[in-house]
């Protein structure tokens, strides 16, 4: 991605909305229906009239139109704003989510702190694959192609023997929210490397999560790698070939115990 993320490449498209008309109680059981969700912009058409959130609803009288109780004096986010202009916002402001309007006004997404979050993450993640790519292009003299694709958690070949039990709860929680790091990966001949992303692949095996968002590097011609030498010589196969490691037994914990 060149240049700066803006918002309109990281808000969600599809949002949920609720009618100025629409009454407290309903509005309330939609909210608890939901996936997660505490608010919800209310529109008329196309137009953001004002945001209802579930604090607005707690001492409200059930058959009360939600236009009574909503928030007229929005903050909202554009399209072309920067996503670190939008962090700053929800930074300051403690709103976690903002409608974002065109420039009729119009409401066309929605950009959470989840969202800058993720819009971060992202932007780091290719740091990693450019290191990756010198360094195989300077070792085996052969020219690479990248690509962003989904990949098959059953198809990968790990690389690395062991991962950490507490590590492996932070990337459950990092999935569960959509802040998870795409992997990535060496298609090497067909054969796909876990190059990084050991326990992200392992936090997604858990939760039945098949495929991953990855970046994958492609060498023009099949390479004699020293992780596929690795992951051979440890047995490694299959991601469930990867073995759990007890926090108690993390190298960091272990130094600090004979430092103690």
């Amino acid at each position: 991605m060149s240049g700066k993320p803006t918002v309109g490449e990281y808000m969600t498209r599809e949002v949920e909305t609720v009618s100025p008309d629409e009454t407290v109680a309903a509005v309330a059981r939609r909210m608890a229906d939901s996936d997660g969700h505490n608010g919800f912009p209310v529109t008329q058409g196309r137009t953001v009239e004002g945001f209802v959130a579930a604090g607005d609803l707690l001492l409200a009288d059930d058959d009360a139109p939600v236009f009574t109780v909503m928030t007229e004096n929005l903050i909202v986010a554009h399209p072309d704003m920067k996503v670190t202009d939008a962090a700053r916002v929800i930074l300051r402001s403690g709103i976690q989510r903002l409608p974002v309007v065109d420039d009729a006004d119009n409401l066309v997404g929605i950009i959470s702190n989840t969202d800058v979050v993720r819009s971060q993450i992202e932007r780091a993640t290719p740091g990693k694959v450019g290191k990756l790519m010198r360094t195989l292009s300077q070792i085996h003299g052969v020219e690479l192609d990248e690509e962003r694709r989904e990949v098959e958690i059953a198809a990968l070949t790990p690389t690395q023997a062991r991962v950490y039990a507490d590590e492996l709860e932070g990337r459950q929680y990092e999935l569960e929210n959509g802040l998870a790091e795409p992997l990535v990966v060496i298609d090497n001949g067909g054969t796909l490397y876990l190059a990084d992303g050991h326990h992200r692949a392992m936090a997604a095996r858990e939760a039945g999560i098949e495929t991953m968002d990855a970046y994958v590097i492609v060498p023009r011609s099949t390479v004699d790698l020293g992780m596929a030498k690795t992951a051979e010589k440890e047995g490694l196969r299959v991601v469930d070939d990867i073995e759990v490691v007890d926090y108690a037994r993390h190298p960091l914990v272990e130094t600090t115990k004979r430092l103690q």
